[in-house]
């Protein structure tokens, strides 16, 4: 379970959104966390609605107007609304004038008020986004992560099989480095995982006979990457004798596996003395990307030599 606290958010955006503390300020340790919005259906962020209400709600000159015309028992009993349905702060938005009543009602109930002069579309935009991926369900895998060719490839594979050797042979290729060893996936949409490093294990990587390297250092930042979207796994794995030639040399079916509930497409490459892996992987992200645009090699083979026996 991932959960943020208005406290966190407001520290973590506080100079972007331009927010500034007006009341209930100590209820800054208010959660927010991921059961109680899948199971609730509410939206994480939204303008006041005491009928939809949503977990952070945002007041602009439309909503500010419509408590002012309340009268001081609709007023009450919308404030009653609000502190019952489980708010977890209000945020006035635009150069708005915060009615008094607010800030006591913000007082008396513990609901943290800020201000900010961002409007309130804009605002609400940038607080999902930042909710949405701090909520996002996650889980970690070992492996290297690079951003090979524009396409976020995770390299697994058994401990000592020459994933992080690849990784930076990738590395002076042109790749970036996304995270070594313990790579944190989250999933920020239904269909997208996005990959990135502990801050622990930031811009190294590890090699057996060198020991930690500092990629950012060694190669600038232009090979280092703070996070990728997940689209491709490459699984290395020892060869057994006679393995390549018993391999499925055209493969009519595409391998996937299942992280958190995405499919990621999954290629398998046997460790052999003497072949190039960086160029394999180089060439399965290329390959991912043509499939991606509808272009499927294989599929394109089979129909040229279907044609060809139709032809005699």
């Amino acid at each position: 379970m991932s959960q943020v606290n208005i406290r966190q958010l407001f520290e973590d955006k506080q100079v972007r959104l331009e927010l500034r503390r007006v009341a209930g300020t100590d209820g800054v340790d208010r959660i927010i966390d991921s059961e109680a919005v899948e199971a609730s259906n509410r939206e994480m962020v939204g303008h006041l609605s005491l009928i939809h209400p949503s977990w952070v709600q945002v007041l602009s000159a439309a909503e500010l107007d419509y408590l002012r015309n309340l009268s001081l028992d609709e007023r009450n009993l919308a404030f009653e609304q609000i502190e019952q349905n489980g708010t977890t702060c209000l945020i006035v938005a635009g150069d708005n004038e915060i009615p008094p009543e607010l800030m006591v009602f913000a007082n008396r109930s513990s609901i943290p008020l800020f201000s900010s002069s961002k409007p309130s579309v804009h605002l609400m935009w940038l607080i999902r986004h930042y909710l949405a991926k701090e909520l996002a369900e996650s889980t970690t895998r070992h492996g290297v992560f690079l951003d090979v060719l524009g396409v976020g490839v995770m390299i697994t594979g058994e401990s000592a099989v020459g994933k992080s050797e690849l990784g930076l042979e990738l590395i002076t290729r042109g790749s970036g480095l996304v995270a070594d060893d313990v790579v944190e996936l989250h999933r920020i949409a239904p269909d997208t995982l996005e990959g990135r490093c502990p801050e622990l294990l930031r811009d190294f990587l590890e090699v057996r006979g060198l020991g930690m390297l500092n990629i950012r250092t060694m190669f600038g930042e232009t090979a280092v990457r703070r996070k990728k979207s997940l689209k491709l796994i490459v699984h290395l794995h020892r060869s057994q004798d006679g393995e390549l030639s018993q391999m499925e040399r055209l493969p009519l079916v595409a391998t996937h596996q299942e992280i958190i509930g995405v499919k990621i497409n999954t290629v398998n490459i046997p460790v052999v003395a003497g072949r190039n892996l960086a160029v394999l992987v180089e060439a399965a992200a290329r390959n991912f990307v043509l499939q991606q645009r509808g272009i499927n090699t294989m599929q394109e083979f089979i129909s040229r030599h279907d044609q060809m026996l139709a032809g005699g």
